[in-house]
């Protein structure tokens, strides 16, 4: 039986809002307004991001409403605001 060929990954938009595909983000939960973390897997039509919950439930999420982890300046993780992390994706040399 053959294999079927892997999908590519396509950007989609997801660059230009500082985000890149698996990145774990968090977001504040409906009913009790928590911290969940999740997994982007792609940008929705209507400009909200689409990720993936701790459950494998698919969500889509506004911009406005999701944190990403950044380190600190002592090397510590922090949640910021993705409106605040400044856009774009800054890429390694090699």
């Amino acid at each position: 039986m053959a294999k079927r060929p892997a999908k590519p990954v396509v950007d989609d938009g997801l660059a230009a809002m500082g985000l890149e595909f698996g990145q774990i983000v968090r977001y504040a939960g409906t009913s009790d307004k928590r911290y969940r973390e999740g997994v982007v897997l792609r940008r929705e039509r209507d400009g909200s991001v689409g990720l993936r919950d701790e459950r494998g439930r698919a969500r889509a999420i506004a911009v406005d409403a999701m944190e990403v982890r950044v380190l600190g300046p002592r090397g510590g993780a922090q949640w910021i605001p993705l409106t605040d992390a400044g856009g774009g994706l800054q890429l390694g040399l090699f």
